[in-house]
């Protein structure tokens, strides 16, 4: 029973994924002990996976499904696979490692619409979910990308058998994807890209503001990305109303 749990009450939850950027086994024990009942994917950032011990990876990687959550490495790590041409091996290692999801991006490089397709495919055939993310790292390139051109690779990546897709906005969430050089939500914009089905997307929202507002929009059932692991906890009080943004109004 949680304390106070008269205050809490029954609603949907939206998946929340948590961004590792190299938490050490106290650190991930800790905070599935607090927040893993609210975590449901943990992303592996970028490329850290391949800067750590393997055993340790793996031991992470046990902690994690262990409680419910879904680990997967990030995309940039998937990116270079296969700017290396190593993306058979990336597969194995992953899958050797214990990951049950990848992340399939070209944020910082360019994969063509065949290509992407088959990386996802392959990605399918060897067991893992996939998620894959629409966005470019830098934000002069990704302004280049309209909103009709999101779209479309939205609704081929869910045609491809992507189980979620995410909309990039990196750590800072200023100045890219649908938030403005402030990190406000443009509203037109992010109205057009939840026209596919907002369940089917995971909102990059590494800011408190984006999280309220995106709760405050589509309730608290919306998925949201790029949490940081000390903020998961607070992130589930703004989903149930227990913190002064939301109080009173999910």
């Amino acid at each position: 029973m949680l304390a106070f749990d008269f205050l809490n009450h029954t609603q949907t939850k939206g998946k929340t994924m948590m961004l590792d950027k190299g938490l050490g086994m106290n650190a991930v024990t800790d905070l599935l002990q607090t927040s893993g009942a609210e975590l449901d994917y943990a992303k592996f950032g970028f490329g850290t996976a391949a800067t750590m011990d393997r055993d340790l990876v793996a031991a992470k990687i046990d902690l994690y499904t262990a409680a419910g959550v879904t680990p997967y490495p990030g995309g940039t790590l998937l990116e270079a696979a296969l700017a290396q041409d190593k993306y058979a091996e990336f597969l194995v290692e992953a899958r050797a490692l214990g990951f049950l999801a990848v992340e399939v991006s070209d944020g910082s490089t360019q994969i063509g619409a065949q290509t992407r397709e088959r990386v996802i495919d392959r990605a399918r055939e060897a067991g893992f979910a996939v998620i894959t993310e629409v966005g470019k790292k830098n934000p002069e390139a990704d302004h280049e990308l309209g909103v009709a051109e999101r779209l479309h690779l939205i609704q081929t990546d869910l045609d491809s058998g992507a189980s979620y897709v995410i909309m990039e906005a990196r750590e800072a969430g200023k100045n890219i994807g649908f938030y403005d050089a402030n990190g406000a939500i443009i509203e037109d914009e992010l109205d057009a890209l939840a026209s596919v089905g907002a369940d089917k997307l995971i909102f990059e929202a590494p800011l408190k503001s984006q999280q309220a507002a995106l709760i405050l929009k589509f309730g608290p059932q919306v998925n949201l990305g790029n949490i940081a692991a000390d903020e998961v906890t607070a992130l589930t009080t703004l989903r149930r109303g227990l913190r002064g943004d939301t109080l009173g109004r999910v």
